[in-house]
C-alpha cells in the first residue's frame, strides 16, 4: 500500500514539473515576441515625449516634453498649423458611423441569412462569400465615379457611403446565428416578438462577445483607412487624421518629433478600445476558434 502511494506521488511530482517546464517554454518563447511588439509603440511614445535634441539619437530621453504636441497645434515658426484636432475629430465621426452601420446591418443581414426562409437566400449567401474574396481595389475607380457623379465628391458622405456594409461581418453573424437553437427563436415568436425584438433583444445580446470583436476589427480597419479617404477628400478641413498625417512628411520632414507625436494620436483610440475590451475580445476569439 505505502508502495503505491510513493509511486502516485512520483507520477503527480513528475507530471507537475512537466507542466512547470511547459509553461516556462511558452513564457520563455512568448516574452521576446511581445518585447518586439511592444517596443516600437515605447519607441514611438518615447520619441514623442522627447526634447527635439535627442529625437532618434536615444531610446529613452533624458527628460520628457510636450513640445512636439503642442507643434502639431501652432505650426511653429517655419511649418504652417495643421487642424490636427479637426482631423481627429472627422476620424472619430466618419469611424464611428461605418463601424455602427456595418455591425448593424451586418446583424439584420445575418439574421434574415440564418433564420427566416426566402427564395434566394442560399444565393444571397454565396454572393457575400464571393465578395469576400473579391479584391476591393479593383472597384475604386468605378465606385469614386458614381460618388463624383452623385455630387458628393470632397464630402463626409464620401468617406462615408462606401462603407456602410460589411460582407466580413455579415458572414461572422450568420455564422454565429446558425449555431444558435431555432426552439429559442420559435418561443419567443409564440410570446409575440416581432424579428426586430428578437435581433436585438436575443439574438445580438447571445452574440455579445462575437459583436465586439467585430466592432474592434471594423473600426480598427476603418480608422486607418488612407487610399480612399485621399481620392475623395480635397478640402483640408475634411481630412482625416491619417491622411493629414500622410500628407505631413513634406513640411514636417526635418521635424520628427512632431510626426511622432500625430502618429500617438493616430493610435491612442485603438489601443483604449482594445485596453477597455480586452476581456471581451479574449473572449469573443475563443468563441469564434470553438464553432
Amino acid at each position: 500500500m505505502n508502495n503505491m502511494v510513493r509511486r502516485s506521488s512520483k507520477m503527480a511530482r513528475r507530471y507537475r514539473l512537466r507542466g512547470q517546464a511547459k509553461t516556462w517554454m511558452l513564457y520563455s518563447v512568448a516574452t521576446p515576441i511581445l518585447f518586439l511588439m511592444v517596443v516600437p509603440y515605447l519607441y514611438m511614445l518615447a520619441q514623442s515625449l522627447a526634447p527635439w535634441t535627442e529625437v532618434n539619437r536615444v531610446f529613452v530621453p533624458s527628460s520628457f516634453t510636450l513640445r512636439s504636441y503642442k507643434w502639431l497645434l501652432t505650426g511653429g515658426a517655419f511649418a504652417i498649423a495643421q487642424p490636427w484636432l479637426r482631423a481627429l475629430g472627422n476620424s472619430a465621426l466618419v469611424t464611428t458611423v461605418v463601424t455602427l452601420s456595418r455591425v448593424l446591418t451586418a446583424a439584420l443581414v445575418g439574421y434574415a441569412l440564418s433564420v427566416l426562409p426566402f427564395r434566394g437566400r442560399r444565393r444571397i449567401h454565396d454572393f457575400i462569400m464571393f465578395q469576400m474574396f473579391y479584391p476591393g481595389i479593383i472597384l475604386l475607380v468605378p465606385t469614386f465615379l458614381l460618388i463624383r457623379s452623385l455630387g458628393l465628391y470632397d464630402t463626409y458622405w464620401a468617406m462615408i457611403i462606401p462603407g456602410l456594409v460589411s460582407t466580413w461581418a455579415i458572414f461572422m453573424y450568420t455564422n454565429f446565428f446558425r449555431s444558435v437553437p431555432k426552439e429559442l427563436i420559435e418561443a419567443a415568436r409564440l410570446d409575440g416578438a416581432g424579428e426586430l425584438r428578437i435581433i436585438f433583444q436575443i439574438m445580438v445580446p447571445m452574440a455579445r462577445s462575437i459583436t465586439m470583436i467585430i466592432f474592434l476589427f471594423l473600426f480598427m480597419e476603418r480608422w486607418i483607412d488612407l487610399l480612399w479617404d485621399m481620392i475623395v477628400i480635397r478640402d483640408p478641413m475634411k481630412r482625416t487624421l491619417n491622411v493629414l498625417l500622410a500628407t505631413m512628411f513634406g513640411p514636417y520632414g526635418g521635424y520628427p518629433g512632431p510626426l511622432y507625436a500625430a502618429a500617438v494620436l493616430l493610435t491612442f483610440p485603438i489601443l483604449l478600445l482594445f485596453i477597455i475590451f480586452s476581456r471581451k475580445f479574449v473572449k469573443g476569439v475563443s468563441l469564434i476558434i470553438s464553432s
